[in-house]
C-alpha cells in the first residue's frame, strides 16, 4: 500500500504475565509477535516494530521477515508513548498514513488491517480507528501525516490518547472483538483459548 506505514508496537514488558511473554504466546502455531508482523506485511504497507533494545527473544521470533523495520526503544519502560513517538521518528519520507498496532491482538487479521487502511484512504484528513460492530473503539488507529510531529513527542503510558483530543476520529467497524481483544495476563490467556478457534 503506498504511502502507508505500520507501527507495530512491541516494547512493551508483559509485566502482567508474571514471567511469561504475551508476545511469545503460540497463536495457530507462530508465536504471536511473528503472526502479527505477518498480518501488517501482507497488506503491502511499509512495516515498523517497536523493540526493547535487549530483547533476543522477540528479536528471533521475527527471523526471516527482511521487509520489517526494527526500531529500538531505549526507554520503552516509560511508557506506551515512548514507544510511539520513536516508531513516529523512524517513518519513511513520503508516508502519509501511519497506523498504529499493538502486537497483543490476536484476532486482528491481515484482512481487518488492510480494511482499515483502506477505510483510511477514503477519509484522508481524519483519524481512523478500527472498531467493534458496537462502535467501541479499538485497533489498528490510522494517523495522517499532519500528526507525525505530535506522536513524536509522546511519552509516558498514556498512548496517543492526547493526539486524539479534539480530533475527529472515524471508526471502522470490524468483525467481532477483532478490534479489542488484548491479552495481559495468563488468566486472559487461558480465558481466550478456551473459546477462541485459533
Amino acid at each position: 500500500m503506498d504511502g502507508v506505514a505500520i507501527l507495530l508496537l512491541a516494547a512493551g514488558s508483559s509485566s502482567r504475565m508474571r514471567g511469561h511473554d504475551k508476545l511469545l504466546e503460540d497463536v495457530s502455531g507462530e508465536p504471536l509477535l511473528r503472526r502479527q508482523a505477518r498480518a501488517a506485511l501482507g497488506t503491502g504497507a511499509r512495516v515498523l516494530v517497536t523493540l526493547r533494545c535487549d530483547d533476543p527473544e522477540r528479536r528471533e521470533a521475527l527471523e526471516g521477515l527482511a521487509a520489517i523495520s526494527v526500531v529500538e526503544v531505549a526507554d520503552a519502560d516509560q511508557g506506551m508513548g515512548v514507544s510511539i513517538g520513536a516508531g513516529a521518528l523512524a517513518v519513511p519520507s513520503g508516508t502519509r498514513w501511519l497506523a498504529v498496532l499493538p502486537a497483543d491482538m490476536p484476532e486482528l487479521t491481515c484482512e481487518d488491517i488492510a480494511a482499515v487502511l483502506v477505510f483510511a484512504a477514503g477519509h484522508p484528513h481524519s483519524v481512523v480507528r478500527g472498531a467493534g460492530p458496537k462502535g467501541a473503539p479499538g485497533h489498528p488507529v490510522v494517523f495522517p501525516a499532519r500528526l507525525f510531529g505530535a506522536l513524536a513527542q509522546l511519552s509516558g503510558d498514556q498512548g496517543a490518547r492526547s493526539v486524539l483530543r479534539g480530533e475527529q476520529v472515524r471508526l471502522c467497524p470490524l468483525p467481532g472483538r477483532h478490534a479489542l481483544t488484548d491479552l495481559d495476563t495468563p488468566e486472559d490467556w487461558a480465558a481466550w483459548r478456551a473459546r477462541a478457534q485459533y
